[in-house]
């Protein structure tokens, strides 16, 4: 078959995982993500990389540099016509795929380099140690280096009504999800613990398989939902193997190009990879807004639509990873795709087992999906990606082979945003009877109950929030259901049971 010169096509791809147990030697992410741009070139057969149309790094939290893109390229020896940086996502690897791949379907770019990394492990490990390695500052070579370009906007995520009573973390907030969850599935707390853990030890076990993961070992679901000294509870209902692990030195890259340009530069054809299609979208901004906690409409319609313009179903995907940083984003992601919880969802082993190393767990997962389908050609993968509170979602569907009509991209945001919104009463009109609808209970280091944060429903159908310091009824919520029991709430939003 005929490939247009303008089709899109990934062409090499590379994962880094930096386990050093000696501090001083311990590299910083900017090397990290050079070496995994390096064995990018190298897995693709690319001999020199040499100037690039762009170079895209996602938001790390662990570098100072003023502009990592050029940072990287002065690792490698190389150059870009434009250096570009994203704002905070989960969803920022895929929308970036996405970008780059209508890009230089265009004709505005030839080849692309994208790549993300975090050294966290590694600068917890300083700091606790007081030592000051050379990468935990910004180095001298970049303070002459100009501001980069920014890709994406950053969307504000808290109304100011939550962060008005400090409910803000995404420890604090998915776990809210998952109590919804439980109530709409009518399960005892036990029954809905061993529901989460046997999928999250399904994902552990994948991990244990896969050569990149962080933690290659398969946890059973007991061990999983057990709290102990080293799986404390820190959101009920969530053991820390039950959040994303952050703790981690990893990086990925990834090469796109046009298919006249991989010939170009002589890559294999079976290393060739074509994103099919794409879809980029984002549920109301903020929590409070949300019709529900169980329901997220914009991955159901962003899902729908990515299988449209790809010409397929999930029925005829083989490889499929959702994004996982708590048991409540793949239960809403699967559940708004119409994916059953047995089916092998990641093929990484997800944020809390492969490591999750805040913006970048997705490019993981992307080369993860190009291995696969490089393995089995005539299979394809799909890739949700997710931000924020289940809020921002982007999708690839990819395959070996080239899509028929060429790269297709879309977003359903029109239909997201005529979606009804729930209205949210101020903190001080809240005073009165209300309905817990959703709730997490906070946890100190040593495992015991601290904080409530929960969002109410008050009698006019508004959602409103609240918090408690009362350890007691921190404790008894975790025991029993407290999702639909009616208390009340004064004007300071704290919590009367």
């Amino acid at each position: 078959m005929t490939i247009d010169p303008r089709t899109p096509v990934l062409v090499g791809q590379a994962q880094v995982a930096q386990h050093e147990e000696t501090i001083a030697n311990a590299r910083g992410p900017i090397e990290l993500m050079a070496q995994a741009v390096s064995e990018a070139a190298v897995d693709a057969g690319i001999a020199k990389l040499g100037n690039a149309s762009v170079i895209r790094v996602i938001r790390s939290l662990s570098t100072r540099e003023q502009n990592p893109a050029r940072s990287i390229a002065r690792a490698l020896g190389i150059s870009a016509n434009r250096y570009a940086y994203t704002p905070h996502g989960g969803n920022l690897p895929q929308t970036l795929v996405n970008t780059s791949a209508l890009e230089i379907q265009r004709g505005d770019a030839d080849l692309i380099i994208l790549t993300g990394g975090e050294a966290t492990r590694s600068r917890r490990r300083a700091r606790n140690a007081e030592q000051n390695l050379a990468w935990m500052s910004a180095s001298a070579q970049s303070e002459g280096d100009d501001a980069p370009e920014i890709d994406g906007e950053e969307l504000v995520m808290n109304h100011e009504i939550e962060l008005g009573l400090k409910i803000m973390l995404p420890i604090e907030i998915y776990p809210m999800f998952e109590t919804a969850i439980r109530f709409s599935k009518q399960r005892t707390i036990s029954e809905h613990q061993q529901e989460i853990s046997e999928l999250w030890s399904r994902f552990s076990s994948v991990a244990k398989s896969n050569p990149h993961a962080w933690l290659r070992n398969e946890y059973s679901a007991e061990e999983i939902r057990t709290p102990s000294a080293s799986n404390r509870m820190i959101g009920f209902p969530y053991t820390k193997l039950m959040n994303s692990n952050n703790d981690v030195d990893m990086a990925a890259a990834l090469i796109m190009c046009s298919a006249e340009k991989a010939q170009a530069l002589g890559v294999p054809r079976d290393k060739w990879v074509f994103p099919h299609a794409g879809t980029d979208c984002h549920e109301h901004n903020f929590v409070s807004h949300r019709h529900s906690f169980t329901d997220t409409p914009a991955i159901r319609l962003g899902g729908q639509r990515v299988l449209q313009l790809a010409d397929t179903t999930l029925d005829d995907i083989s490889f499929v990873d959702l994004y996982s940083c708590f048991p409540s984003a793949v239960q809403l992601g699967a559940n708004s795709l119409g994916l059953s919880l047995q089916r092998q969802l990641t093929i990484t082993g997800g944020l809390p087992f492969a490591g999750g190393p805040f913006n970048n767990y997705v490019m993981h997962a992307i080369a993860t999906t190009m291995e696969k389908v490089r393995s089995q050609p005539q299979e394809k993968g799909f890739v949700w990606a997710n931000g924020g509170y289940a809020t921002k979602h982007s999708f690839g569907v990819y395959g070996a082979t080239p899509p028929p009509n060429g790269f297709k991209h879309d977003s359903p945001q029109d239909q997201v945003d005529a979606l009804p919104k729930r209205e949210v009463t101020p903190t001080a009109d809240a005073a009165g009877p209300a309905t817990i609808e959703a709730y997490s209970v906070m946890h100190d280091r040593s495992g015991k109950p601290e904080t409530i944060r929960a969002a109410v429903l008050l009698e006019n159908g508004s959602r409103a929030w609240c918090v408690s310091n009362d350890t007691n009824l921190g404790a008894e919520m975790c025991t029993t259901e407290w999702v639909g029991k009616p208390v009340a709430i004064d004007a300071a939003g704290q919590l009367r049971a």
